[in-house]
């Protein structure tokens, strides 16, 4: 498999930080807009991203290549936004969510503190699922490899999640 952050892994790997800042700028608003939804707050996502970028650099010598860079990375992500959430004492209150960058799809169409506050009671793997495939467009293979279950697992989180979704957002009919 080809990955397109390739090159700039390998000279990053050997210390080149320009390189690793062109990483940085590629995916920080992905990562940005994965940490937002995950936490719900984006003065915590952005805490949960400048720490995975600390532990990517850290970590980059270990990254095997032939992996893809960006599954690592939001692994990493993922992992960080779950820290930031378990150390932080956040209120009920959900933030309305400000997104940056125009070119990121899913910030075209932010989500309402409805549904964010929706998002934010699903558990942990049914949230980080659903957030993976519907905003990041994540495959179902990528998201096995960064959940660390397999793809049936993966598809039954993401549909179980939707569901629970429309559930506590009243757009599922209620059967007669």
């Amino acid at each position: 498999m080809d990955d397109p952050d390739g090159q700039l892994v390998k000279r990053a790997q050997r210390g080149d930080r320009w390189a690793f800042e062109q990483l940085v700028e590629r995916h920080q608003h992905r990562m940005f807009t994965l940490a937002a939804r995950v936490l719900g707050s984006p003065d915590d996502a952005g805490d949960a991203v400048q720490e995975a970028f600390i532990r990517a650099w850290l970590a980059l010598p270990n990254f095997r290549l032939g992996a893809r860079f960006s599954t690592w990375l939001y692994r990493i992500c993922l992992n960080s936004a779950y820290d930031v959430r378990t150390k932080a004492k956040r209120s009920e209150a959900v933030e309305e969510i400000d997104f940056a960058d125009p070119q990121d799809e899913f910030a075209r169409h932010e989500l309402s503190g409805e549904l964010q506050q929706a998002l934010n009671e699903l558990d942990d793997e049914y949230r980080a699922a659903v957030v993976l495939y519907d905003v990041l467009g994540c495959s179902y293979s990528e998201i096995a490899e960064l959940t660390g279950v397999p793809e049936g697992t993966v598809k039954s989180r993401i549909f179980r999640g939707r569901s629970r979704l429309a559930e506590r957002l009243g757009t599922v009919e209620e059967p007669n």
